[in-house]
């Protein structure tokens, strides 16, 4: 009889679990804030003439929250990933924690899911007639940022075999 050893995943401790949770929120976030970002750099470049002089005033006002944000969130969010990767180097059973492969495919759920709305969300326009140089470009926006955040997951579950 043949002796097979199932190697168990490592389990995760509660700081495994708070790194991993607050480098995605983090991630999340920072998407989030860019995406809104571009948005208002996009809404002071092609103001809508209908919307008054205080849409230009919350434009601005939302850039610098973004900006604000972006300053403190992505950062943070570049460090621990670095710190994580150096963890993975010196620990490779590490990548296979329960809740790194929870949030990684929760990512891909929703990334997926904002790419299948956001293309939809594009063709129902076009079949409509309502689309602007502005609609496409948030459309393009939002697709090219959620698009990479799902190709790099994506990459790293391939290339780790998660």
């Amino acid at each position: 009889m043949e002796n097979t050893v199932i190697e168990q995943p490592p389990k995760a401790t509660p700081r495994d679990f708070f790194l991993h949770l607050i480098t995605f929120i983090l991630l999340y976030a920072s998407v989030i804030s860019f995406i809104t970002l571009v948005f208002q750099y996009i809404a002071l470049a092609f103001p809508n003439p209908l919307e008054g002089p205080w849409a230009l005033a919350s434009a601005r006002k939302t850039i610098q929250w973004m900006i604000s944000s972006l300053i403190v969130e992505f950062p943070l969010f570049i460090w621990l990933s670095w710190f994580l990767n150096k963890t993975y180097q010196a620990h490779p059973e590490k990548r296979r924690l329960k809740p790194r492969k929870w949030l990684i495919y929760l990512t891909l759920f929703v990334a997926a899911l904002v790419i299948i709305g956001d293309l939809v969300t594009l063709i129902f326009n076009l079949l409509g007639g309502d689309y602007t140089g502005v609609f496409i470009l948030e459309v393009i926006t939002v697709l090219f940022t959620i698009g990479l955040v799902f190709w790099y997951y994506l990459w790293d579950v391939r290339v780790h075999g998660e």
